[in-house]
């Protein structure tokens, strides 16, 4: 079949990095943009075939493409290791090109401020973690961390290392965030508890928690907004 061709033999406007050079990256399409990344084929496949076989694995989806690790991507014959951390490091610096690191301009002014700002670090996350947003009192972000990880349906949390964090950088108020790999946004009863626990410790210590989101790929939950913190 002539789509099996290399594509060193097509015509030069219709390979995808010439193609690129040509009319510029909106006129490739997703297999296209991927061949490019992936660069060449093995022999028995070109790149572009390649890069059709890992997107029909993802079902098309962007989201789980983005969502593809290294062992997922050496599977498909043709994408050796080099190729499949290129491709990995692609994914993540794509994750990472909406909000530089711009800490002292970061204001926090509602659920969807916070959102935003975790979408790099939380977008296609296949387990549960949970991070800590440490804000000065105009609710400029001071700190942002990672407090736990674990699996795909849970994972624990110490209050101690929450207010521990908050100390270490004078915090004045804070907003705790975490995923739900599953795409679940209702809150469990175990993250309700984990909230009032939170709250209650910050009104003993005078640095309020101010929300709690659950963070998935397509939304969030916030307990502000749903008057439950």
């Amino acid at each position: 079949m002539a789509e099996n061709f290399k594509i060193s033999q097509w015509a030069r406007e219709d390979r995808p990095r010439e193609k690129l050079i040509l009319r510029g990256a909106k006129a490739l399409s997703t297999a296209e943009l991927l061949a490019t990344l992936i660069g060449s084929g093995n022999g028995k496949f070109s790149a572009l075939d390649l890069a059709r076989q890992v997107l029909k694995y993802c079902d098309n989806d962007l989201s789980r493409l983005a969502g593809l690790e290294y062992h997922d991507l050496v599977r498909f014959s043709g994408i050796g290791p080099a190729r499949a951390v290129a491709l990995v490091s692609a994914m993540e610096i794509t994750r990472r090109r909406k909000n530089p690191e711009q800490r002292s301009k970061i204001k926090i002014t509602g659920s969807n401020d916070v959102y935003h700002c975790m979408q790099d670090y939380l977008l296609d996350q296949k387990i549960e973690t949970f991070w800590v947003l440490y804000l000065n009192r105009a609710h400029h972000l001071l700190h942002r961390q990672l407090i736990s990880q674990g699996g795909v349906s849970g994972t624990l949390v110490d209050p101690k290392l929450v207010f521990k964090h908050a100390l270490d950088h004078l915090a004045s108020a804070l907003i705790v965030v975490h995923n739900h790999p599953s795409g679940q946004l209702r809150p469990s009863e175990a993250d309700r508890k984990l909230t009032d626990k939170l709250a209650e410790a910050g009104r003993i210590m005078e640095i309020p928690v101010l929300d709690h989101l659950i963070f998935s790929n397509s939304g969030y939950f916030s307990f502000a907004d749903e008057a439950l913190i």
